[in-house]
């Protein structure tokens, strides 16, 4: 079946963040937004219709994640990732933002440090500071068309008080696929420090040839034991507002730790859509996804020669993951703090703003290209305009 990523979908009055409230985020109705981390397809038909078979039952009440929901996700894993996962690993959470916030408090204290790796998704820093932790920053360095981690600096910051560190694999915004070696120079100081890792993996399903996620835990049966793994089917199938995802611990111990909590909040049920969704998905809705990543991949050349040929002093970190585009203004004549206004006013973009993702972010924004081609080519035109020598604010 050929799946139509083309096609426009309105999407306002949908109660949609990123259509909707673009008013308030950006003072403007005249903004096209390419902000919020979720596309602007149609979910598989595959997901539609096993929900509506669900809401034809009529009753919703108190329900459970049944065995085929388990055998789903272990399928969906060995199968994409090569990673055999065990059904007692396996915990629930309302997502993964709320599953960093959970590991957060149930393995450290107020006074522990915790590590990110920035340019990083934001809300790694709230999950760190709004539980009254220790926020220590160790920055990425950019290596060609590409990040790297600087181990060396990592290591001078451990000390007896760290406790944690928060991987994104594939990274968000720069779209990088980590390595083997990287993760596992990375990992082997981890372990060294006795530094847990909990890594966001919710990118993982999205990357592009011929780079290959590896998941974190699955190096060694060593790593698997001081890492815990977060992913969801919410970024692969666009379904972010079913509220669906899941951790991973094969340490019987860290496993108890988090899961307890989950439970203690009263957060380890989840919804019944979104267990439907997740099965219908990781069941029938592979055929679906290679034909997103294609498309992505077309978005991305097409986005990239742009660049190119049309975009002086403006380019491009090429993702190996995800559908974000981390675009480098920094030798652009205007003041970092200033370029997301210019990019409201000037281009009528709505993207996100570098140094939202810390301070290595300085100079850059993030564009998500899960859309319409046609929605992508307006995008880069008007960037092209807004940067037209006459056409200045500076």
């Amino acid at each position: 079946m050929n799946y139509n990523f083309d096609k426009i979908i309105n999407r306002e009055n949908t109660s949609c963040l990123k259509y909707d409230l673009k008013s308030k985020y950006f003072n403007s109705s005249d903004i096209l937004p390419m902000w919020v981390a979720d596309m602007d397809f149609k979910v598989p038909a595959c997901i539609t219709e096993a929900i509506q078979r669900r809401l034809s039952h009529e009753i919703f009440g108190y329900s459970f994640h049944r065995d085929t929901i388990y055998e789903s996700i272990i399928n969906w894993i060995y199968k994409r990732h090569g990673w055999k996962v065990k059904k007692e690993w396996i915990g629930f959470t309302p997502g993964v933002v709320p599953a960093l916030n959970l590991a957060v408090l149930a393995f450290t204290s107020p006074g522990d440090k915790i590590i990110v790796q920035t340019p990083v998704y934001f809300p790694f820093f709230s999950a760190v500071r709004d539980h009254h932790r220790k926020l220590i920053i160790n920055p990425l360095k950019i290596n060609g068309n590409r990040y790297c981690m600087d181990l060396q600096h990592l290591k001078d910051q451990i000390d007896d008080k760290t406790k944690m560190l928060i991987l994104c694999s594939p990274h968000n915004p720069t779209g990088n696929v980590w390595h083997k070696k990287e993760l596992q120079e990375l990992v082997s100081l981890c372990l060294k420090k006795k530094v847990l890792i909990v890594s966001d993996e919710i990118h993982a399903d999205i990357v592009f040839k011929p780079n290959k996620h590896i998941p974190t835990a699955m190096l060694s049966d060593e790593i698997s034991n001081q890492v815990i793994t977060l992913m969801a089917p919410s970024k692969t199938f666009n379904i972010a507002g079913l509220s669906t995802s899941y951790f991973i611990a094969s340490n019987k111990g860290l496993f108890q730790k988090l899961n307890s909590m989950t439970e203690k909040l009263h957060l380890s049920m989840g919804n019944i859509f979104g267990d439907v969704a997740l099965e219908a998905a990781y069941q029938y809705g592979e055929e679906w996804l290679d034909q997103l990543i294609h498309y992505l991949m077309y978005n991305i050349r097409y986005a990239e020669e742009f660049i190119n040929n049309e975009l002086a002093d403006i380019s491009l970190i090429k993702p190996e993951a995800t559908f974000l585009l981390w675009l480098d203004f920094r030798k652009k004549d205007i003041p970092p703090e200033q370029l997301a206004v210019y990019m409201q006013k000037k281009a009528g973009l709505g993207l996100s703003d570098g140094l939202l993702f810390g301070l290595n972010g300085k100079g850059f924004q993030r564009m998500n290209i899960g859309c319409p081609n046609s929605i992508l080519k307006t995008a880069m035109q008007r960037i092209r305009l807004a940067f037209n020598p006459l056409n200045s604010l500076f």
